[in-house]
């Protein structure tokens, strides 16, 4: 008869207590990730990125020219307006447009063959005067000696002298008749009164042009006018030097600043303008009084309706300071500068500028001479953050005795008080 037990054999028992240790094992599992919102344990965050790299100017510090500048307008020193003196069809242009010409060149022609035929009929006329007064001449000349022998009345001689001064009358009207008649012939033929830039035609041919019709404009450019408005205030400051430069005799002793011209792409005219001389009374309804001035102009680069501003010098500011313009940042009427510390970390700082000099602004508050000025990467940075600063080319072309051991890309730290140990320079080259 087998054997029967009542218990559990013990590998039975064994595979349950490990069964139910794995189970308890994953429900503690299960009930740990349900406490956390069912989410798996966040990944590692990822390591932070390397500072961004920006280029740096160190802040220069050099006497600036304050100059005083007012907007103009160029003109041509003188302007021709090229009117018909005749009625007629313009027959022809003879020019091209735009171009240079001289006094005298053939502009325009208008047919010719009325005025022709008028000078053909006072021709004729002063021809006929002419006869009548040859005839009455003659007359004269018989009557003369037959009235002295009473062979006539005195009465007939008078008659004959008096028709050859009315002959002689005639002749003159005939010839002036003549003269007008060629004139008109010669207005059919209008030429350049000046040297200068000949515009575009206003008529074209086989327009019915009529006296005084404007036709086009010739324009002298060399030299080129410059006209702009000087307030009273302004005008105060240079009522001395405008003073004597009304006085021809003086001209030739001045030697005050010359005048410089910035055309609208904001480049500097090579030529610099003579004295400017005001108008005669101030506009009381501006407060301004025009100013004319003249710059040399031997190529015709400069014609006349440009907008241009007439600068110069009333001043020197000793020891301004001066960043790039590309390193100011204009936000709402505000400007700031991204500043790079010796420890390498943004500060953005708001300046008062100054006026522009070329390529640089004059910075009156907000940074001090030997800071650095972030020129390139501003939109990398913020308030605090680190930067790897590289020294603007301009500033780190090498010298005629560099240092010894210092790299070309070194930036050196704030300028160290005479007599002190200067702070070693932080070097940008290594990352």
């Amino acid at each position: 008869m087998p054997f029967h037990s009542s218990g559990p054999r013990p590998e039975t028992t064994d595979f349950h207590s490990l069964f139910s240790r794995v189970f308890f094992l994953l429900t503690l599992t299960a009930l740990t990730f349900g406490c956390e919102g069912g989410k798996p344990a966040a990944p590692p965050a990822p390591p932070a990125p390397p500072p961004p790299e920006v280029v740096v100017m160190n802040v220069i510090q050099q006497d600036v020219p304050i100059y005083a500048e007012w907007l103009g307008t160029t003109d041509g020193s003188i302007n021709a307006q090229i009117r018909a003196r005749v009625q007629g069809y313009l027959q022809s242009r003879d020019y091209r447009e735009g171009i240079s010409v001289k006094a005298g060149d053939l502009l325009f022609t208008i047919d010719t063959r009325t005025y022709q035929a008028a000078l053909d009929q006072a021709q004729a006329d002063l021809a006929r005067a002419e006869a009548n007064l040859g005839k009455t001449q003659l007359d004269v000349n018989r009557y003369t000696p037959l009235a002295k022998e009473g062979a006539i009345s005195q009465q007939e001689l008078d008659n004959a002298i008096q028709a050859h001064l009315a002959n002689k009358a005639a002749v003159d009207m005939a010839s002036a008749s003549v003269k007008q008649a060629e004139l008109n012939i010669g207005w059919t033929q209008i030429r350049a009164p000046i040297d200068g830039i000949v515009g575009i035609a206003d008529a074209q041919i086989g327009d019915l042009i009529q006296p005084n019709t404007l036709l086009t404009t010739i324009s002298r450019v060399d030299p080129i006018k410059v006209t702009f408005p000087l307030s009273e205030r302004d005008y105060l400051k240079f009522a001395d030097r405008v003073a004597s430069a009304m006085q021809a005799e003086k001209r030739a002793q001045l030697h005050g600043p010359p005048l410089e011209l910035v055309l609208g792409d904001g480049s500097v005219y090579p030529e610099p303008g003579d004295i400017a001389l005001p108008n005669r009374e101030v506009d009381a309804k501006m407060g301004t009084i025009s100013v004319v001035s003249y710059f040399p102009n031997p190529r015709n680069m400069l014609r006349p309706g440009l907008y241009a501003k007439v600068r110069t010098i009333t001043d020197t500011k000793k020891g301004a300071l001066l960043v790039p313009q590309r390193a100011v940042q204009e936000l709402q009427g505000t400007y700031r500068i991204a500043v790079v510390g010796a420890d390498n970390l943004v500060s953005m700082r708001k300046v008062k500028v100054g006026q522009r000099s070329g390529t640089l602004w004059v910075i009156d508050e907000g940074i001090s001479a030997g800071e650095r000025v972030i020129i390139e990467g501003l939109q990398k940075v913020k308030e605090g953050a680190p930067v790897v600063p590289k020294l603007a080319a301009e500033q780190a072309a090498p010298t005629a005795t560099p240092p010894a051991a210092v790299p070309a890309t070194a930036v050196p730290a704030t300028a160290a008080p005479a007599g002190s140990t200067p702070t070693p320079p932080t070097k940008t080259g290594e990352k």
